[in-house]
Protein backbone atom coordinates (compact mmCIF):
# COMPACT_ATOMS: atom_id res chain seq x y z
CA UNK A 1 0.00 0.00 0.00
CA UNK A 2 1.65 3.55 -1.17
CA UNK A 3 1.51 6.43 1.11
CA UNK A 4 -1.15 8.01 -0.92
CA UNK A 5 -3.42 4.70 -0.35
CA UNK A 6 -2.81 4.49 3.49
CA UNK A 7 -3.97 8.22 3.47
CA UNK A 8 -7.05 7.80 2.00
CA UNK A 9 -7.65 5.21 4.11
CA UNK A 10 -7.40 7.18 6.81
CA UNK A 11 -9.74 9.56 5.72
CA UNK A 12 -12.55 7.10 4.55
CA UNK A 13 -12.02 5.11 7.89
CA UNK A 14 -12.54 8.92 9.51
CA UNK A 15 -15.80 9.41 8.21
CA UNK A 16 -16.55 5.89 8.57
CA UNK A 17 -16.40 5.83 12.16
CA UNK A 18 -18.96 9.21 11.80
CA UNK A 19 -17.04 11.36 13.95
CA UNK A 20 -18.07 14.95 14.91
CA UNK A 21 -15.83 17.06 13.30
CA UNK A 22 -17.30 20.08 15.56
CA UNK A 23 -15.23 18.83 19.05
CA UNK A 24 -12.12 19.94 19.96
CA UNK A 25 -10.87 16.08 19.01
CA UNK A 26 -12.80 15.77 16.02
CA UNK A 27 -11.09 18.60 14.69
CA UNK A 28 -7.81 17.60 15.74
CA UNK A 29 -8.38 14.24 13.87
CA UNK A 30 -10.19 15.89 10.88
CA UNK A 31 -6.61 18.42 10.48
CA UNK A 32 -4.63 15.29 11.02
CA UNK A 33 -5.82 13.56 8.46
CA UNK A 34 -5.92 16.35 6.09
CA UNK A 35 -2.11 17.13 6.71
CA UNK A 36 -1.71 13.56 5.99
CA UNK A 37 -3.21 13.56 2.40
CA UNK A 38 -1.44 16.57 1.69
CA UNK A 39 2.06 14.92 2.60
CA UNK A 40 0.98 12.35 0.58
CA UNK A 41 0.15 13.80 -2.10
CA UNK A 42 3.62 16.17 -2.10
CA UNK A 43 5.87 12.73 -1.43
CA UNK A 44 4.02 10.94 -4.82
CA UNK A 45 5.79 14.62 -6.14
CA UNK A 46 9.22 14.19 -5.06
CA UNK A 47 9.05 10.65 -6.12
CA UNK A 48 8.08 11.58 -9.52
CA UNK A 49 10.63 14.23 -9.86
CA UNK A 50 13.25 11.84 -8.45
CA UNK A 51 12.45 9.17 -11.20
CA UNK A 52 12.47 11.87 -13.71
CA UNK A 53 15.86 13.11 -12.59
CA UNK A 54 17.26 10.06 -12.25
CA UNK A 55 16.35 8.60 -15.97
CA UNK A 56 17.89 12.14 -17.08
CA UNK A 57 21.15 11.22 -15.46
CA UNK A 58 21.33 7.59 -17.00
CA UNK A 59 20.58 9.56 -20.42
CA UNK A 60 23.11 11.39 -20.14
CA UNK A 61 25.68 9.40 -19.28
CA UNK A 62 24.88 7.07 -22.16
CA UNK A 63 25.26 10.08 -24.47
CA UNK A 64 28.98 11.18 -22.20
CA UNK A 65 29.96 7.03 -23.35
CA UNK A 66 28.84 8.08 -26.65
CA UNK A 67 30.94 10.79 -26.83
CA UNK A 68 33.64 9.39 -25.36
CA UNK A 69 33.71 6.67 -27.85
CA UNK A 70 33.48 9.37 -30.86
CA UNK A 71 36.37 10.82 -29.43
CA UNK A 72 38.71 7.92 -28.37
CA UNK A 73 38.03 4.77 -30.11
CA UNK A 74 40.24 1.45 -30.18
CA UNK A 75 43.12 2.52 -31.82
CA UNK A 76 43.43 5.49 -29.74
CA UNK A 77 43.39 3.28 -26.70
CA UNK A 78 46.06 1.35 -28.46
CA UNK A 79 48.21 4.51 -28.87
CA UNK A 80 47.57 5.81 -25.53
CA UNK A 81 48.64 2.06 -23.88
CA UNK A 82 52.01 2.63 -26.18
CA UNK A 83 52.33 6.29 -24.64
CA UNK A 84 52.11 4.82 -21.05
CA UNK A 85 55.24 3.23 -20.88
CA UNK A 86 56.99 6.96 -20.90
CA UNK A 87 54.96 8.07 -18.26
CA UNK A 88 56.19 5.64 -15.71
CA UNK A 89 60.00 6.74 -16.57
CA UNK A 90 62.09 7.89 -12.94
CA UNK A 91 61.73 11.27 -11.93
CA UNK A 92 64.15 13.74 -12.66
CA UNK A 93 66.66 13.73 -9.76
CA UNK A 94 66.51 16.33 -7.22
CA UNK A 95 62.32 16.06 -7.78
CA UNK A 96 60.97 14.45 -4.88
CA UNK A 97 57.33 12.89 -4.74
CA UNK A 98 56.81 12.90 -1.18
CA UNK A 99 57.47 9.14 -0.53
CA UNK A 100 59.88 9.83 2.05
CA UNK A 101 59.56 10.80 5.34
CA UNK A 102 61.55 14.62 4.50
CA UNK A 103 61.24 17.70 6.88
CA UNK A 104 60.03 20.58 5.49
CA UNK A 105 61.18 23.71 6.96
CA UNK A 106 60.49 27.32 5.83
CA UNK A 107 62.32 30.69 6.95
CA UNK A 108 61.05 34.20 6.35
CA UNK A 109 63.68 36.25 4.22
CA UNK A 110 63.82 40.38 5.75
CA UNK A 111 62.01 41.16 1.97
CA UNK A 112 58.83 38.83 3.33
CA UNK A 113 59.42 35.86 1.07
CA UNK A 114 58.89 32.68 2.57
CA UNK A 115 61.06 29.95 1.69
CA UNK A 116 60.78 26.17 2.28
CA UNK A 117 64.22 23.89 2.41
CA UNK A 118 64.77 20.45 3.70
CA UNK A 119 66.88 19.36 6.15
CA UNK A 120 70.02 18.58 3.63
CA UNK A 121 70.03 22.68 3.23
CA UNK A 122 69.82 23.20 6.87
CA UNK A 123 72.89 21.18 7.22
CA UNK A 124 74.55 23.37 4.98
CA UNK A 125 73.95 26.12 6.81
CA UNK A 126 72.46 28.72 4.73
CA UNK A 127 70.14 29.61 1.54
CA UNK A 128 69.91 32.13 -0.86
CA UNK A 129 66.87 34.25 -1.45
CA UNK A 130 65.79 33.72 -4.82
CA UNK A 131 63.71 36.95 -4.25
CA UNK A 132 66.13 39.34 -3.13
CA UNK A 133 69.29 37.00 -3.60
CA UNK A 134 70.27 37.78 0.50
CA UNK A 135 71.84 34.84 1.92
CA UNK A 136 69.92 33.58 5.04
CA UNK A 137 72.07 32.07 7.93
CA UNK A 138 70.91 29.10 10.33
CA UNK A 139 72.69 26.75 12.72
CA UNK A 140 71.99 23.67 14.00
CA UNK A 141 72.64 24.73 17.62
CA UNK A 142 69.94 24.88 19.85
CA UNK A 143 69.46 28.07 21.01
CA UNK A 144 68.65 26.87 24.86
CA UNK A 145 72.44 25.53 25.15
CA UNK A 146 74.19 29.40 24.55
Amino acid sequence: MTISEKSAYLKGLMEGLSLNTESDEGKMIAAIVDLLGDMAKRVADIEETTIAISDELDEIEEDLDAIEDFIMDEDDYEDYEDYEDDWEEEPEEGFDFGDEDTTIYEVECACGNIIDFDEETLEKGSIVCPNCGETLEFSLEDEDEE
